[in-house]
Parts: structure tokens; sequence; C-alpha cells
């Protein structure tokens, strides 16, 4: 299953190599949460350790990953295995809220509607 997200490259790390054959990479991305910034950590994995070395702290960034989890002596473990990374888009960045439709929910200052004959029993 595959996700992405959109934020701001808040820091890189060093590739590490795990074992002879294995070489893992994180980096970590800002996005808004709602009041608090929430920062979220990303791995990349053998020939795609580099794909983040195109992009400079504080850029706006679009990051594809897939979940992955596994258990080990009894604890869980969940990973954001990130495969593609692109350059983040304006438009997330501006925080314009999408207009209303026509017919959709009534305004905050519209009247409430009432009904004459209303026969409920509460």
């Amino acid at each position: 299953m595959s996700f992405e997200v959109e934020g701001r490259l808040h820091k890189k790390f060093d590739t590490e190599n795990k074992t002879d054959t294995f070489q893992a990479r994180e980096f970590v991305i800002e996005i808004d949460g709602g009041g608090y910034p929430q920062f979220i950590k990303f791995q990349l994995v053998q020939d795609r350790c580099a794909l983040v070395d195109n992009y400079e702290e504080g850029e706006q960034i679009k990051v594809h990953f897939d979940l992955r989890g596994r258990e080990w002596n009894e604890k869980y473990f969940t990973n954001l295995n990130a495969w593609r990374i692109e350059k983040g888009g304006a438009a997330q960045a501006t925080n314009t809220p999408p207009a209303a439709e026509e017919g959709g929910f009534p305004a905050a200052g519209d009247e409430p509607v009432t009904a004459a004959d209303d026969d409920l029993p509460f």
C-alpha cells in the first residue's frame, strides 16, 4: 500500500551501513498538525539512500512511501519506507480552504429553519 505526504524537510541524517550488504538513511519532515507541528521520520534503504541528497533542509517536498511493520521478541516496529521524493507543490503550502459549493451547508450567520407543523413528541 502506497501513501504520500507533503511537508518541509526538517533534518537529513547520514547513511548508516547496518551490515555489509544493507544500508539505511533517515530523514524528517515537518507537517502542520493543526496547531502543533508534527515531525515525521522516514527511512530510505539501499540504492534509495541518495534520494534526499537533491533537497536542502527547509525545502518543501512530497514523499511517497510504504508502511512496513514487523514483530521481534513480542515487540512491534513500524517503518515509513520512502521510495520517491519530489519537490513540493505551491498549492499545498498556501493553506487556502476550498470554496463552498452552492446548496451546501448554511452559512454561520443564517437564521435557523423552524417548522410550523412539527408533530414530533420532543
